[in-house]
């Protein structure tokens, strides 16, 4: 454990460093990130300004919905991202024997080599709007129930990150990537605009337990309003848990079956 810290924070050091090289690259990804922000708000704006309510959520709730999913977004974009991204195209050239040769974990390298600290006033303004969402709903914000919503909302960036992995593991067994991007790009925006407290039957089960993007930002807005109950925290942690150990096993089995391009 401790040398992957070690590793990890060596993989930071060595990305700050290129980015000092490269200062532009952080500033363009500072304006896209910005941009992305005020997209999710113009959403917001759109879909829930004319409306007191979606499902049994009010204005509040919305609000701390939106700025959750923005947080867990910048989460992925800052940290794994642009990382885990490059794995179909590894794959398709050949570029991951570099990773696997190497006595290091290649998904670990993977997924720190690239942290994009661009991302960074993304969480800053995703925390605001989250703070705005506390203020209208009126909720008193304790430690322990910050503390809790901090948990869940990082555990929610992990299962974003185990959906990742898995899709991209995919390529191990077709060539076509295409369609994963195109898949994966509608259902976050999908239940980017779509609460899933609104979902029942089939979809709660699609969207809760096969593509779980529905309880992302669901779940720990349940939490900081107050509305989740103990059976709907207990089937998220499952959830999590699921994910994260079928996605390592799934990256496992991609790479028995990895035949290099030089091969």
């Amino acid at each position: 454990m401790k040398r992957n810290i070690r590793f990890i924070l060596l993989l930071i050091k060595l990305k700050l460093s290129h980015m000092m090289v490269f200062r532009l690259s952080f500033f363009i990804g500072f304006f896209a990130d910005g941009m992305l922000f005020a997209v999710q708000l113009l959403t917001f704006q759109i879909i829930f300004g004319q409306v007191d309510s979606i499902g049994n959520w009010g204005q509040g709730e919305m609000l701390i919905f939106i700025g959750t999913f923005s947080m867990i977004n910048g989460l992925n974009m800052f940290i794994y991202f642009f990382g885990v991204s490059n794995i179909p195209r590894l794959i398709r050239t050949g570029g991951l024997d570099l990773y696997i040769t190497k006595p290091v974990n290649p998904l670990l390298r993977l997924t720190f080599e690239n942290v994009n600290l661009g991302s960074a006033p993304l969480l800053i303004f995703s925390g605001v709007i989250v703070a705005y969402g506390v203020s209208v709903l009126g909720a008193e914000v304790t430690a322990p129930l910050l503390t809790g919503y901090i948990t869940l909302t990082l555990l929610m960036t992990l299962l974003y990150y185990d959906m990742e992995v898995i899709l991209r593991t995919l390529p191990f067994f077709f060539i076509g990537t295409s369609a994963i991007d195109r898949l994966e790009g509608e259902l976050i925006m999908l239940n980017f605009k779509v609460p899933g407290v609104i979902y029942q039957g089939v979809f709660k089960i699609i969207f809760y337990f096969i593509l779980p993007y529905g309880i992302m930002a669901t779940v720990p807005t349940q939490a900081l309003s107050r509305t989740l109950t103990a059976g709907g925290l207990l089937q998220a942690l499952a959830v999590v848990v699921f994910f994260t150990v079928f996605a390592l096993w799934f990256w496992k089995f991609g790479l028995k079956h990895y035949k290099s391009a030089s091969s």
